[in-house]
């Protein structure tokens, strides 16, 4: 639907908006929300603009933020948001990268989810950098994008950033971009990765400088399309991350054949683990049916967290695991 706001509307009491499937033209955004003095719950839902080269939001009283343009290929994408919403707690923002990106310093800010996608500009790195570093005050953020169209190397510390969820496409030839942005992070306490297969399979960050994070902070991390190509992957975290409290592993993409071998490789780095629950997700149990190797022993396993959905399984199994010296 085509959305066209007067000049003189006035929705003096209304504390929530949303928009879905419309179009909107010229300033009509800047005009309906400056005329909404308490609004607090604003949506725009799979929408787009047309005759408008600004997305401006100005509302001091804005407490969540929902901004999900429409990114049909080909559409216009050549305008400018600036927001300013001081006392934003939730903001999430899913769209094609825009010209630029203007945003007020949100102190409150406690939640952000960002999905942003590349099409042909110029000023596509520079401007998702700056929407990156509008939100530095997050403490709880949840990223999706392409490939890496941002550089680490100019974004701010994310002194309050203690959960991050990164759901990427591709790394672009720059596998160590996940260990420079955990550098930003230093206080991080969750990490949720889901990313391409191939993605450990070029894994570079053995040489680098290993994140504060990494050693002080971080006590939980989740892999969410475990490959046996990350492997390294796993292997860097469990050497690095010292405080680290539970690993989450989800081989439900797997073949059986690969979710045996990634069972016999994730078993020996048990062994290794001194603190850390390893935790196997859609690992199913007919998996595990033949004998364990008689010299596997996981001296430093403390914990153990067993799921079974049910299947069919040797009742032994878990007595001779056991077994294995726990």
């Amino acid at each position: 639907s085509e959305i066209k706001v007067p000049s003189d509307v006035c929705l003096g009491n209304l504390k929530t908006l949303q928009l879905r499937n419309s179009v909107l033209f010229g300033d009509s955004i800047h005009r309906l929300i400056s005329n909404c003095h308490v609004l607090e719950d604003l949506a725009f839902i799979e929408c787009g603009f047309d005759n408008i080269s600004e997305v401006n939001i100005q509302s001091p009283s804005l407490k969540r933020l929902v901004l999900e343009f429409d990114v049909t290929e080909g559409r216009y994408f050549n305008y400018v948001v600036v927001i300013n919403a001081p006392n934003l707690v939730y903001f999430q923002y899913h769209a094609a990268v825009a010209a630029s990106y203007t945003l007020s310093t949100m102190k409150s800010l406690e939640k952000a989810d960002i999905s942003i996608y590349q099409f042909d500009s110029i000023n596509c790195e520079t401007s998702a950098t700056h929407l990156i570093q509008g939100i530095c005050n997050v403490r709880s953020l949840s990223l999706t994008i392409d490939e890496v169209i941002f550089r680490t190397s100019q974004l701010p510390i994310f002194h309050n950033l203690i959960e991050f969820k990164y759901l990427g496409v591709g790394f672009n030839g720059r596998e160590t971009w996940l260990v420079e942005f955990l550098h930003c992070v230093p206080n991080l306490k969750t990490l949720t990765l889901n990313f391409p297969d191939d993605a450990g399979t070029r894994w570079k960050a053995l040489r680098m400088k290993v994140p504060s994070c990494l050693s002080f902070h971080l006590k939980e991390i989740e892999i969410s399309c475990f490959d046996t190509r990350m492997i390294e992957m796993v292997s860097y975290f469990l050497d690095n991350a010292m405080v680290l409290e539970k690993l989450i592993i989800s081989m439900a993409a797997l073949t059986w054949r690969q979710k045996w071998e990634a069972q016999n490789q994730l078993l020996q780095f048990l062994k290794r683990s001194k603190k850390c629950l390893i935790v196997i997700l859609y690992f199913c149990i007919q998996l595990l049916q033949t004998s364990l190797d008689p010299v596997l022993a996981f001296h430093n396993l403390v914990e153990l967290e067993f799921h079974n959905k049910g299947a069919d399984w040797r009742g032994t199994w878990l007595v001779e695991f056991l077994h294995c010296d726990l």
